[in-house]
């Protein structure tokens, strides 16, 4: 049933208060290839999960959220399982599902809020493992031709927090149904990111007790949306050249670094946020969190627009003093 003027404070994490002029829960793929049939030429958005957007202006259309739900196990050898998991379904409670089944290969992602269809948009990633690493197919609806289509590993160009759905494809499919490629007998566990290696010291590496402790760790620093809005960490961590890290390096002795492909480093973006003040900064209710200066916080009955204004004084101060260009990394509407 199609609502008008409804509120989406409650369809984002930030729990911005905007309106959109129509608003309508879908439960399955026919429900929404009959619903498209009938709005067409008609303005429209898709929402997940609702944890990697920043709303900020009212919505002159339809928007609609995916509800479809379902798990299924459609292949499965002696080493491996192929499970299709549908687009509305919780991605942590997909999670809990495979750890339950003794399935390996996203005890790393346990506890990222957001939903299954929106996890190969953003290519989801933490503590050393990307969606990318377990993906195998994704079943999307054309929405110019009202077909649907399978897109393997491949066809999806997936880079880092980032997808062909995220740049050539962006509102032109919507993805309904992810599988993924989980270990029946988990034995390739990724423990060895940072943290997490030093907090499962002492502890048997199961997947399970990967996933406690990656649920320990995020609970310690990133705050629940639940109990203030946000939309976990704003920025990307940049990745540049290794001749602007050795230049960085003699103004910053003390810059964290890591490691990455084809000779270049990745630099934490929470922490070039924390030495230039921001930590804790709060303008009106728009803020960044006082634990974790890469995620920006709604005290209350901030807008959306006073969010991306304090996103993108952050953006010009980090330039200015790293010359490093902050990408954001949710989705801005």
């Amino acid at each position: 049933m199609i609502i008008k003027n409804f509120s989406l404070k409650n369809y984002n994490t930030f729990g911005i208060d905007v309106e959109t002029e129509s608003f309508i829960a879908i439960q399955s793929e026919q429900e929404l290839v009959k619903l498209l049939e009938t709005t067409k030429g008609s303005p429209y958005r898709v929402l997940g999960g609702g944890s990697n957007i920043l709303l900020t202006e009212n919505y002159k259309g339809l928007t609609i959220v995916m509800k479809n739900l379902g798990i299924e196990l459609v292949e499965e050898t002696s080493d491996f399982v192929l499970i299709e998991a549908q687009a509305g379904e919780n991605w942590h409670d997909l999670v809990l599902w495979a750890l339950e089944n003794d399935f390996g290969g996203i005890e790393n992602l346990a506890f990222i809020p957001g939903s299954v269809g929106a996890a190969p948009i953003q290519n989801i990633g933490a503590y050393g493992v990307e969606l990318e690493s377990v993906f195998h197919s994704c079943r999307v609806l054309d929405l110019k031709e009202l077909s649907f289509k399978t897109f393997d590993k491949k066809a999806c160009s997936f880079g880092y927090r980032n997808s062909i759905f995220k740049n050539k494809l962006r509102g032109s499919v919507i993805i309904t149904s992810v599988t993924l490629r989980l270990q029946k007998k988990p034995h390739q566990i990724q423990s060895h990111y940072g943290t997490l290696q030093s907090a499962l010291d002492g502890k048997s590496k199961t997947i399970q007790t990967v996933a406690e402790v990656v649920i320990s760790i995020r609970k310690s620093k990133l705050p629940d949306p639940n109990e203030i809005g946000n939309s976990g960490s704003f920025f990307k961590n940049p990745i540049i050249t290794t001749n602007h890290f050795n230049k960085l390096l003699k103004k910053h002795p003390e810059l964290p670094h890591y490691p990455d492909h084809d000779g270049h480093v990745k630099i934490p973006a929470a922490w070039m946020i924390e030495q230039l003040g921001f930590k804790g900064k709060r303008n009106g209710d728009a803020g960044v969190h006082k634990k974790q200066a890469l995620v920006l916080v709604n005290y209350g009955n901030a807008k959306g627009s006073e969010l991306l204004n304090l996103a993108k004084e952050i953006q010009k101060q980090v330039l200015q003093e790293f010359e490093i260009p902050l990408e954001i990394e949710v989705n801005l509407l």
